[in-house]
């Protein structure tokens, strides 16, 4: 089945909409800020949306909900999903969510403000303390009453939104798709990866030599899937493939040969009927830190030819996580429509025991498929591929 995006929008520290990041990757303008979250003390660099904190949700209130809010204002998003609900009816809608946290930095809230040991009044928010929360509220926001599922797979959550919001067009469940992801900076987030000793003291450097850690973003992102021939003026992109596998390695370390991640490749590349030699540029999920780069640069260099190009954009806006697998699926999808690859901000020297097509330069040039990698904790693994419309 012909899957196509009939919108997408992307909200970070690199840009608040899809024009704004578009200028962020043309002018290689970073998000990236020293951290300022109040409470913290950690020496990083984060990539926190300005803003968020100013949005009041009343009862459905948490950082996650309203950055959600804010991405699904921009652009033309809504727009779209009204229309649908008025063609389809809003029950042939679905809506499939990633995140990491869902509304933990509210149940944190919570917990600082707690009266005789329970819960103050503003805080009892039953929905919102909550791993489904991401999709109940966009339910709420969004007047969507077919299907809502919340993916919450660590950082390939909203990368999987694809796979699933492709799987029920193709069962005939919902006629059209909201597929999104969104993840906030807290304090569990900041210091629980602290604790793993994964955060790096300076500005991230993806795939470099001396890179010493990841930074922490919150981002928010949005598309809507739809199957071809219905009728609908779509952006021109179809998604071409999915692969989904499990390491069932560790908690935290991937494969040290990479053998889920291969999987979930190949999968996406069989699903979608494509050589390696055929991708055209890589969004790798390029963390930053020491083992994940590796073990993905070397799977990548026996996978593929030179001509496929490569970067990872976690420089740009941080690592955000559940959110991570859209935005950087949409960053592949908006270098396919545009033919301009962004470079891997900060890196300076390649690491040595990688062999590459990588530069921290933006490259522009025509491309006709692109292949985004997000792999999760758990071993928890995503890859899809997506191509212009001939």
């Amino acid at each position: 089945m012909d899957i196509r995006l009939l919108d997408y929008q992307s909200t970070s520290a690199a840009g608040v909409d899809i024009g704004a990041l578009r200028q962020s990757i043309d002018t290689q303008t970073s998000g990236l800020r020293k951290n300022d979250m109040p409470g913290s003390d950690l020496t990083t660099w984060i990539g926190r949306v300005p803003g968020v904190e100013d949005i009041n949700l009343g009862d459905w209130q948490s950082r996650n909900n309203a950055l959600a809010h804010l991405g699904y204002q921009q652009g033309t998003i809504a727009t779209h999903v009204e229309n649908l609900k008025s063609s389809l009816g809003s029950q042939r809608l679905g809506i499939v969510m990633g995140s990491s946290t869902s509304s933990i930095d509210r149940t944190e809230a919570a917990y600082r403000h707690l009266e005789d040991g329970a819960l103050s009044l503003p805080y009892r928010q039953p929905l919102v303390h909550n791993p489904h929360a991401p999709s109940l509220y966009m339910a709420h926001l969004t007047g969507i009453t077919g299907p809502a599922l919340t993916i919450n797979t660590a950082c390939s959550s909203s990368a999987k939104v694809f796979a699933t919001g492709a799987r029920w067009l193709r069962a005939g469940i919902v006629d059209a798709v909201l597929v999104g992801g969104v993840d906030t900076l807290c304090l569990s987030v900041l210091h629980g990866f602290d604790s793993l000793q994964l955060v790096s003291p300076n500005q991230c450097r993806p795939l470099d030599q001396h890179r010493d850690g990841i930074n922490l973003g919150e981002a928010s992102g949005f598309a809507i899937l739809v199957r071809a021939g219905d009728g609908y003026a779509d952006s021109g992109i179809r998604l071409l493939g999915y692969g989904e596998s499990s390491d069932a390695h560790h908690m935290s370390h991937p494969h040290p040969d990479g053998l889920g991640a291969r999987l979930a490749m190949q999968q996406a590349l069989t699903r979608a009927q494509l050589r390696p030699e055929q991708i055209d540029y890589i969004n790798l999920h390029g963390t930053s830190s020491r083992a994940n780069d590796l073990i993905e640069g070397q799977l990548i260099g026996k996978l593929f030819p030179k001509s496929t190009q490569v970067s990872s954009t976690k420089a740009w806006m941080g690592h955000t996580l559940g959110a991570a697998g859209i935005t950087e699926a949409l960053i592949a999808v908006d270098a396919l429509q545009r033919g301009v690859i962004p470079g891997s901000l900060n890196l300076a020297e390649l690491d040595h025991e990688l062999d590459l097509s990588v530069q921290a330069d933006n490259i522009t040039r025509d491309m006709h498929y692109v292949l985004s990698n997000s792999f999760g904790f758990g071993g928890n693994n995503c890859c899809l591929v997506f191509g212009s419309v001939a």
